[in-house]
């Protein structure tokens, strides 16, 4: 099997954790018959300072070839001008919307021998194994009108809240199986009190639960979800929701599992190459330094061999790797350790097995 995989490391920690994935995927590829290529392309503030522009036509359409892309990070403050017409992150929105991935996968896992690092007390982490599913290309940050406009002298700023019917029957028949493929419970976030979007979104998750009887679907107000994440976080299993409300949720939810260096996430669409990415940021505080903590990519590279490439066995030996090396003691700063990003990485690599 060949797979031809971009590679955007991007700005900050990301080249460095980039790197240390890419290390990961290659020992994997040593062990199963999988021939791996790849081409690295700029993206966010790199791309705008050597490009004018975070996303080029040309970068975009390499990834659009690829069987797979795996991101770094975007931003920093060199570029932190919510003014400036041209932004980092405007390069991973045109990346979502020109990959069509629409459906972001962000699993969020405690791990046992790391319940010390999260800020909630113990007992409420018992059991936490949840899957947040956002909906990627529509909602606030897409829709249309946007933007500024001045009225009778007076300035007014507009964000559209848009949602078609199949961009919501895409995700949710997604998320149904995932349920189904899990525990069986799938639980909607929306705003369906106040929203006229937050009411499509559930007449039409009502209305496919029929198609899906081993799922429990429960919906639940964003506010109350917001609450129940830290006061009862282990009673989720599927999480779906919105654009905004997942971008929001899915950072809350990165609090439990004690730093957000350890979490990935997969953007899917139908036939397009598949998006990997750690869910951190660029931490442009300590790029550079060798201490990023590589996890997130690395479970990133799993969640690739599993959706993009179907190596179960693969993905299952990275994620287990990376368990055994926590429970064993590897730790980086983030965690209370002293690891460097390419001795944790050494740390997983010495401990896949297949």
């Amino acid at each position: 099997m060949h797979k031809h995989i971009v590679l955007l490391p991007g700005d900050g920690i990301g080249p460095e954790v980039v790197s240390a994935a890419k290390r990961i995927l290659d020992a994997v590829a040593g062990r199963l018959n999988l021939t791996l290529t790849y081409e690295e392309h700029l993206i966010g503030g790199c791309a705008m300072d050597a490009q004018g522009t975070a996303l080029s036509q040309d970068t975009l359409h390499a990834c659009q070839r690829a069987d797979a892309v795996l991101l770094g990070a975007v931003g920093g403050p060199k570029w932190d001008d919510p003014a400036a017409p041209v932004r980092p992150e405007q390069g991973l929105l045109a990346l979502r919307k020109g990959l069509g991935v629409f459906a972001n996968l962000r699993p969020v896992r405690v791990y046992p021998t790391l319940v010390d690092a999260s800020p909630l007390r113990a007992e409420k982490l018992q059991g936490v194994d949840l899957l947040v599913v956002r909906e990627l290309t529509g909602g606030l940050y897409f829709g249309q009108p946007k933007g500024r406009f001045e009225e009778n002298g007076r300035v007014r700023a507009v964000d559209t809240l848009e949602y078609w019917d199949y961009e919501i029957e895409r995700i949710l028949d997604l998320s149904f199986q995932l349920a189904q493929s899990r525990r069986g419970k799938l639980t909607l976030v929306d705003k369906a009190n106040v929203l006229e979007s937050s009411r499509l979104w559930r007449q039409i998750a009502t209305d496919m639960a029929s198609r899906y009887p081993q799922v429990t679907l429960e919906t639940v107000l964003v506010d109350t979800a917001a609450m129940r994440l830290v006061s009862q976080p282990a009673a989720f299993d599927v999480i779906v929701t919105e654009n905004m409300f997942g971008d929001i949720l899915t950072d809350e939810a990165a609090v439990l599992s004690g730093s957000m260096g350890l979490l990935p996430s997969a953007s899917l669409g139908k036939a397009t190459p598949g998006l990997y990415e750690p869910i951190h940021g660029s931490a442009p505080d300590i790029a550079g330094q060798g201490i990023a903590n590589p996890l997130g990519t690395i479970l990133s590279v799993a969640m690739m061999l599993r959706y993009s490439f179907q190596l179960e066995q693969g993905a299952r030996a990275v994620e287990q790797a990376v368990e055994r090396a926590l429970a064993e003691g590897c730790r980086t700063r983030d965690l209370g350790g002293s690891l460097t990003t390419a001795e944790m990485t050494d740390a997983v690599l010495q401990r896949l097995a297949f």
